[in-house]
């Protein structure tokens, strides 16, 4: 299908996700490789010993199936590893391999993280291999790694080097990567609390199989007031993303349009580049024709069903916030003042709340209680607009990165019950 045909040039596709990953610190100057494998065997790759900084799409290498190289540089110089993946897997036509700090970290103790912890993770990196240590850039080192891939695996950590992700285009191996990153970052988060929880095959697959399916309503021509809204929304995810609230395969955001429809992001859209027509708009229990919407979507719709005054909902990914989410471990809003006044007490919702019993879980919400993590599930957070809800996103991860930070010096101490029965006379007319 010609929906499904990518108009970009690897050139441009390599340039566009490397500058991503060295702009959220997922790699170095120095560090990290990209590539694209081509029909004919050609392969792009990025340049040996280039600031990753300050790449352009000219500097972008080509190495033809024959050998011949092509680019005013010289190919990176792990080009062997990705040679050697691309002969023993041939659905693989993108791969990333960068340094990204906790994955490097999981590299140094010879382990991989377990992505029984989120079912998005199971479901996009699947499980993680892991490779021994060979000399960089060697021929060993290629055969080592491919061996792995060998194996049915899509993501590799490297002895003491870092990891690799592959897919079936280069857009798919950069959200394994950045998956994967992501939940190793949340294990190291989470084990500074306590304990660490697990899913189970059952509650990943109960996850699953929970897609609702959608009755579609005929094109409509948006108001203008849906319209504005539609480029608020979409910014405000691309916002989300920048401070990694989101990443690109997590986070949903919508906003009430009237009595009986809102928008929100749409089923496996990339959240860092969102754009206007990709929300989708649900009316009455119906989407619009032509968008499937977040897989949230149905518990949004009950609570803004059960909550008037509710304007906008996110279920989000912020690291921090979300190692609370796969603990036992209570988020406790009474810290500093503005942290009690904007997320107020904060919820805990068992792990498959979300799929079975969207009432309960709207019915547990209030004025109060405007916040909640979801068991292995990240946050959800409302808001009477989508200001107020991403200011309320923002406050609850700084707070819960300050109660992380804080257990390195000493027992947290909470404000006593006087100061907060003041804060809520004054601030909250309680």
């Amino acid at each position: 299908m010609r929906s499904a045909v990518s108009f970009i040039h690897p050139r441009d596709e390599i340039l566009q996700a490397i500058q991503r990953i060295y702009r959220y610190r997922m790699t170095t100057t120095s560090g990290g490789n990209l590539s694209i494998r081509e029909d004919n065997g050609d392969i792009w790759i990025t340049p040996a010993r280039l600031d990753k900084g300050s790449l352009r799409r000219e500097d972008i290498v080509r190495v033809r199936a024959d050998g011949t190289v092509e680019g005013p540089h010289r190919p990176s110089s792990e080009l062997p590893f990705h040679q050697e993946i691309y002969r023993t897997r041939r659905d693989i036509r993108g791969i990333v391999h960068a340094h990204p700090v906790a994955l490097v970290a999981f590299s140094l103790v010879h382990q991989v993280p377990d992505t029984h912890l989120f079912h998005q993770t199971r479901l996009v990196s699947g499980e993680a291999g892991f490779a021994p240590y060979e000399l960089p850039g060697s021929l060993a080192l290629g055969r080592n790694v491919a061996r792995i891939f060998g194996q049915g695996f899509h993501c590799v950590v490297l002895e003491n080097h870092g990891a690799v992700t592959g897919g079936a285009n280069l857009q798919e191996a950069f959200r394994r990567f950045e998956t994967l990153e992501f939940t190793a970052k949340t294990i190291i988060k989470a084990r500074m609390l306590g304990d660490v929880r697990y899913l189970t095959d059952d509650e990943i697959a109960t996850a699953r199989d929970s897609a609702p399916e959608w009755t579609a309503f005929p094109y409509h021509e948006p108001t203008t007031h849906e319209k504005e809204l539609r480029a608020r929304l979409a910014e405000f995810v691309r916002r989300a993303y920048r401070q990694r609230l989101f990443i690109s395969t997590q986070g949903s955001f919508s906003a009430r349009v009237d009595g009986e429809s809102f928008l929100i992001t749409p089923y496996r859209q990339d959240r860092g580049t969102m754009d206007v027509h990709e929300l989708v708009l649900v009316r009455n229990g119906e989407c619009e024709a032509g968008g499937i919407p977040s897989r949230a979507a149905r518990i949004h719709e009950e609570i803004y069903r059960q909550h008037p005054a509710i304007g906008a909902i996110v279920n989000a990914y912020p690291v921090n916030a979300t190692a609370f989410s796969v603990t036992g471990v209570p988020l406790d809003s009474r810290t500093i003042p503005e942290s009690y006044i904007v997320i107020r007490e904060v919820s805990r919702f068992p792990y498959g709340l979300q799929f079975s019993d969207a009432e309960a879980l709207a019915a547990a919400l209030s004025p109060r209680r405007p916040a909640g993590l979801l068991e292995n599930d990240g946050v959800l957070v409302t808001g009477g607009d989508i200001l107020e809800a991403f200011d309320r996103l923002e406050v609850l991860e700084s707070t819960a990165e300050a109660i992380i930070n804080c257990h390195t010096l000493g027992t947290l101490t909470p404000m006593p019950e006087a100061v907060t029965r003041e804060l809520d006379r004054v601030f909250l007319g309680e």
